[in-house]
């Protein structure tokens, strides 16, 4: 398992490095995790050191939800006074991711229907 996590890790750090040197606005993590699919669809699997690392993070996923948990409590002063336009960007974005969503899968469906 160890290995597994060390490859996690590695993968990480090398979409930091190429993040940071071409300065594009992904997050390092998802380059590594694109990394890590393109990996896998090369190599045909997930390799089981890799999955077993995952399994473990995933079986202990609700503990990284605990640093937002304290940061709703450390900053809960900001968020009651900025609270309401938080709400409304969040009603709206959501609105229309879902309405952009339902457009390509309807050109998309319409395309496949031909």
């Amino acid at each position: 398992m160890l290995e597994g996590f060390a490859a996690l890790i590695v993968l990480q750090l090398i979409g930091e490095v190429i993040a940071g040197l071409t300065r594009i606005p992904v997050p390092g993590p998802v380059i590594g995790l694109a990394l890590l699919v393109a990996y896998a669809l090369w190599r045909g699997g997930v390799p089981p050191a890799i999955e077993q690392a995952g399994e473990a993070l995933l079986k202990h996923l609700s503990l990284l939800f605990v640093p937002a948990g304290v940061g709703l409590i450390a900053f809960g002063d900001k968020l009651l006074a900025e609270g309401p336009r938080l709400i409304v960007v969040l009603v709206l974005s959501t609105a229309l991711t879902m309405i952009v969503t339902a457009f390509v899968f309807r050109a998309l469906a319409r395309k496949e229907g031909e």
